[in-house]
């Protein structure tokens, strides 16, 4: 199959977007690769599937990780040729359902329907003990099983194969909801903030990433308590200072507005270049970085009656 390439440059960085299969292309041994098996969060955004909540993917040497499974993560997982029974690690932010629906079924498959204690299971404290806002998400039944169990919380950290993976603090409307840091040795480093509200140090813990992916559920101008807008990712960015901005989780206001548009306005404000993903998206990070686009994808919505 022959690719149509569009390359554009941002500063110093090369970005190369290709429309090709769903499926993603095969990466270099060296480079790590992100798969967007999903875009969208919030109630109204995972029930009609206007943008997927499947999760994203990790794929470096060794390392797979499935990061937040919420809705679809398995069948999208299966759709974009992802085994998921090659899962090395299952990493919860939250106990929310957008992040956390296919946990168990993902755990099933990581330790071979259950049948082998196999991977790493790091999960947010709500999400194996449950809290005040909610019971635990995770059974005790499929907490047994993965080789390592990790109790997410702020300052915590553990490896999977050679990545290093530390975890920082969130504010949500789950009290126990963390983000996560990703220590490549060779790479460097990416991180994923979930779902938070800015607020004062949030961009410390992941200063001088080369990726910083932001769950921004909404659009300037639309702050929701325990939540990122635009304006939000606008400070968090200028904190943290990442080689590449990648937005996602995106709620309805989000989509309607267009998440692209605020991309480039997050862009133009703090200088640093700005994507914002989409379902089937995938990214390569190696000493460059490269984004490749998906072919359309019917959503679930296509079949949804409005």
């Amino acid at each position: 199959m022959v690719l149509r390439k569009q390359i554009s440059y941002c500063g110093n960085y090369r970005f190369q977007a290709e429309k090709a299969m769903s499926k993603p292309s095969p990466s270099p041994s060296s480079s790590l690769q992100l798969v967007f098996l999903g875009t969208g969060g919030g109630r109204f955004a995972t029930m009609t599937q206007r943008r997927r909540t499947g999760g994203v993917r990790i794929l470096h040497e060794k390392v797979n990780i499935h990061l937040d499974p919420g809705p679809g993560g398995l069948i999208y997982s299966l759709e974009a040729g992802l085994n998921p029974q090659k899962i090395t690690g299952v990493l919860v932010s939250h106990c929310h359902p957008d992040h956390c629906n296919d946990a168990e079924v993902l755990i099933e498959a990581m330790t071979q329907g259950m049948t082998r204690k196999r991977g790493v299971l790091a999960a947010a404290h709500s999400a194996l003990s449950g809290n005040q806002q909610c019971e635990a998400s995770i059974s005790k039944y499929h907490q047994g099983m993965p080789a390592q169990v990790v109790d997410a919380k702020p300052s915590t950290s553990f490896n999977i194969h050679d990545m290093h993976i530390s975890v920082a603090q969130a504010r949500h409307t789950d009290p126990d909801a963390v983000g996560f840091r990703f220590d490549t040795p060779s790479l460097g480093d990416i991180a994923y903030t979930s779902d938070s509200e800015y607020f004062e140090g949030i961009g410390k813990a992941y200063e001088g990433v080369r990726i910083l992916l932001l769950c921004v559920m909404r659009p300037e101008g639309s702050p929701w308590k325990g939540h990122m807008t635009s304006n939000d990712a606008v400070k968090i960015i200028e904190e943290a200072k990442p080689e590449m901005a990648v937005l996602t989780h995106f709620g309805m206001q989000m989509i309607f507005k267009g998440p692209s548009n605020e991309a480039k306005l997050i862009q133009q404000k703090t200088g640093v270049p700005t994507v914002a993903a989409s379902d089937g998206m995938g990214i390569f990070l190696g000493e460059k970085i490269s984004v490749q686009m998906p072919r359309k994808q019917r959503g679930l919505n296509e079949f949804v009656e409005t």
